[in-house]
């Protein structure tokens, strides 16, 4: 039986760091939103793959952690009263005669929506795994996909498995904590920052990194552990190696789920949007943020942010079609000082 909608002006899909900044852009329109995630909390990528990882490239903040910046931004987004609906996917999206949009998730819980912002980012995408028989059984015991508390690896033996940014980040920061660290990658060729790249190979010939060039074929069991991986080098000779713990990072896949039967156009598993409003090929219906794709598209924080203000803009129009809407500036609106709940300032 279909319980009666909760009616909004607003459904935000993801509540990943572009997710919750869309819930701010809205906010300054007056444009209330609920938020629906799949996580059990807010922040996306954030705080799935690298909580305790500084983040250098969001403007005015020289370095923070993906947990500070979630926290901050839940902080900002606080006087517009979004309300948060975790740990529920969204299953379908059907557009209604009078144009707005039944949205129904994994919970059973339904909204009736004049307008929906896709800003799945991470949300829309699943780990690489390891292809391997059985291996499943391990998964958030012995096998890791994101580090999400870094100290229950100290003073483990842990294998790390990748050749971009986010393997080589974990094994710098392993060095002197974990009892040994193990590098396995397909090829002696890496997709990560120069310097980590130099760092790490100085630290293999130190021998406080072991690397291996290869793949893992096989893995052993004593008394229900994983206790030793065989890895097959490029010369297809084998080497075993002892190991507590494995943290594979092969990447993201995109996975869209229900988005595909939305009837969206999709290009590359992402959802194709105009460079103006961010709107995609259904009117009402935007896409934020890693979701999306454009040409010139560059998946950074920054430029998802910048995706949510002028969606919500398109949004604010969109809704009051007859309305002229004012850009105005937090600096100086005594309006947007009254919606944040802040004293407007005087000066002399």
């Amino acid at each position: 039986m279909l319980h009666s909608p909760t009616q909004t002006d607003a459904i935000i899909i993801g509540a990943g760091p572009v997710g919750l900044f869309q819930v701010f852009e809205l906010g300054l329109l007056e444009i209330k939103a609920h938020v629906i995630d799949a996580l059990p909390e807010a922040g996306g990528q954030c705080i799935e793959l690298y909580p305790d990882k500084p983040i250098y490239d969001i403007p005015a903040i020289p370095v923070c952690t993906g947990r500070e910046l979630t926290e901050n931004l839940l902080k900002q987004i606080k006087p517009f009263g979004a309300q948060f609906h975790l740990g529920q996917e969204v299953t379908q999206l059907e557009k209604q005669a009078d144009g707005r949009f039944l949205i129904s998730t994994s919970k059973d819980q339904h909204f009736l929506s004049k307008t929906v912002f896709i800003a799945g980012g991470v949300g829309a995408f699943q780990p690489r795994t390891l292809n391997l028989d059985g291996i499943e059984a391990y998964v958030g015991k012995q096998i890791f996909y994101s580090v999400k508390n870094p100290e229950q690896f100290t003073g483990k033996k842990i294998v790390i498995c990748g050749g971009g940014d986010t393997a080589l980040d974990w094994a710098l920061h392993f060095v002197g904590k974990a009892a040994s660290i193990t590098l396995i990658h397909r090829r002696d060729d890496f997709k990560a920052a120069p310097a980590s790249i130099t760092k790490m190979r100085e630290l293999c010939k130190n021998k406080q990194i072991q690397l291996l060039i290869g793949q893992i074929t096989h893995y052993e069991v004593e008394h229900d552990q994983i206790s030793k991986i065989i890895v097959t080098d490029i010369e297809s000779k084998d080497h075993q190696i002892l190991v507590d713990d494995l943290l594979i990072f092969f990447g993201l896949s995109p996975k869209l789920g229900p988005i595909a039967d939305w009837g969206l156009d999709i290009e590359r598993k992402q959802v194709s949007v105009d460079t103006e409003k961010f709107q995609t090929s259904i009117p009402g219906i935007y896409a934020v943020g890693d979701i999306n794709i454009y040409p010139g598209k560059k998946k950074l924080i920054l430029s998802g942010f910048h995706e949510a203000a002028l969606a919500a803009f398109a949004a604010a129009a969109y809704l009051n079609p007859e309305k002229h809407i004012q850009l105005q500036y937090t600096t100086t609106s005594t309006k947007l000082h009254q919606v944040l709940g802040v004293s407007s300032p005087t000066f002399e």
